[in-house]
């Protein structure tokens, strides 16, 4: 037992599940939206609050965790958010307004401030440099495969038993991973990995001085952002649009976003991660430049398949732009983990978290209110259709970011490395 609690691998499963569960427990709202929308009469900007009521406490809670994660057990937090998102989750589904819904969400985003900024802390200091860029990318599979559960799971459900139904369920899986990751899963020892790590935690000065001082984490963190924004705003009314334009149920609405945001998605984050580390170890370029042409590709490409009439075509190709579009996610991460002195990392990603967090309100919310906008002239269905290839061509901005990126990611890794010895 003893040797799998500090199993690598063990580790890396849980918290990926873990991962995916809290993904589950934040996309499950997209799926519901026409319900939610009906029930309490709102519009698509009013019905997108729900995206910033998981942010508002999720940023702030998060960096503070974060510099606490840096000093104590991280284990501990990870098993204690779990459990508080998860009670969250099911209390969604006992709301009786539109306030009360809003409020829980609030919850649910300060479980996870609790929960997730250590894990990618805990997975470096699992692995070492040159294997990070696939277990990082292993661990941020959790989106894509939140994303399917929760489409799938949730359409489901909600089509047969209600939407409230939806959030109880979603509570469970939670609950339990919170209880294995606490009694299975080892605390590793920090910077195990890292030559002259030290014991000493850096103010968050230094954090913020190499996030956003060195050139390509600065770019790094832009690119993803804007990529963050414009994947949460294209997954949560990718449903609706469903169900506006081709007159699909909730379940086959599910189905279609749960599969075109997440096998794709997996896939690329995956073989984004694999490709990065094969390439990077000579070219460290390779780590911003791999996203940076994906984007470039699956931008246009998402634009032009949104527009389709024809269902099974439109399916198709935003199969293959969210496949070049989530290429950015596993190897981002691996990137500024590695940028990272070891008792920075839960801050770096908790940082990072909270712009993910902004850019998973604004996104939404900017789409909702294009929405709106259109609809008026266009009516809702082509609307929001409009709204969200204006969204995708936006991936190009986000490329531009890696290519910079690039040409700094050698001398900037060589830099950190020189003041970490």
């Amino acid at each position: 037992m003893k040797s799998q609690r500090h199993s690598p691998w063990f580790a890396l499963i849980v918290l990926a599940a873990i991962g995916t569960v809290g993904f589950i427990d934040r996309i499950v709202v997209n799926v519901l939206v026409e319900p939610v929308k009906a029930e309490f009469d709102l519009t698509d900007l009013q019905v997108s609050l729900m995206a910033w009521a998981f942010a508002a406490l999720n940023i702030g809670a998060g960096l503070v965790v974060a510099r606490i994660a840096e000093r104590v057990r991280r284990l501990t937090l990870i098993s204690a958010g779990t459990i508080i998102w998860s009670v969250a989750t099911a209390l969604c589904g006992t709301a009786g307004s539109w306030i009360q819904l809003l409020v829980a969400r609030m919850g649910v985003g300060l479980g996870e401030a609790i929960g997730l900024p250590g894990n990618q802390s805990v997975i470096a200091d699992y692995f070492p440099a040159n294997k990070r860029g696939l277990a990082m990318s292993v661990l941020l599979l959790s989106p894509p495969l939140g994303a399917f559960f929760g489409f799938l799971g949730g359409g489901w459900v909600a089509q047969e038993f209600g939407w409230r139904m939806t959030f109880l369920v979603a509570a469970v899986p939670g609950l339990i991973l919170g209880v294995v990751a606490w009694v299975f899963v080892a605390e590793p020892k920090r910077g195990q990995f890292d030559p002259g790590a030290g014991e000493d935690v850096p103010p968050i000065s230094a954090v913020f001085a190499r996030l956003f001082g060195l050139p390509s984490a600065r770019n790094f963190v832009a690119g993803s952002a804007l990529a963050a924004m414009l994947g949460f705003g294209l997954v949560f009314f990718f449903a609706s649009l469903m169900v506006r334009k081709f007159g699909l149920g909730l379940a086959e609405a599910g189905l279609y976003a749960g599969i075109t945001a997440s096998l794709p998605a997996a896939l690329s984050v995956i073989g984004s991660g694999w490709l990065g580390d094969r390439l990077g170890e000579r070219n460290p370029a390779a780590y911003a430049l791999i996203p940076a042409i994906a984007m470039l590709v699956g931008g246009p490409l998402y634009a032009f398949a949104i527009l389709r009439d024809e269902l099974d075509l439109l399916l198709v190709l935003v199969s293959f732009a969210t496949f070049c579009n989530f290429a950015y996610l596993g190897i981002t991460y691996a990137s500024l983990q590695n940028l990272m002195h070891p008792r920075m990392r839960a801050t770096a990603s908790a940082t990072l978290t909270g712009i993910y967090g902004i850019a998973g309100g604004l996104g939404p919310s900017l789409l909702g209110w294009l929405s709106d906008r259109l609809a008026r002239d266009y009516g809702a269905a082509e609307g929001l259709a409009l709204a969200m290839a204006s969204c995708g061509a936006v991936y190009l901005w986000a490329a531009a970011h890696y290519f910079i990126a690039a040409r700094h990611l050698r001398a900037d890794g060589d830099a950190v490395r020189v003041v970490s010895v």
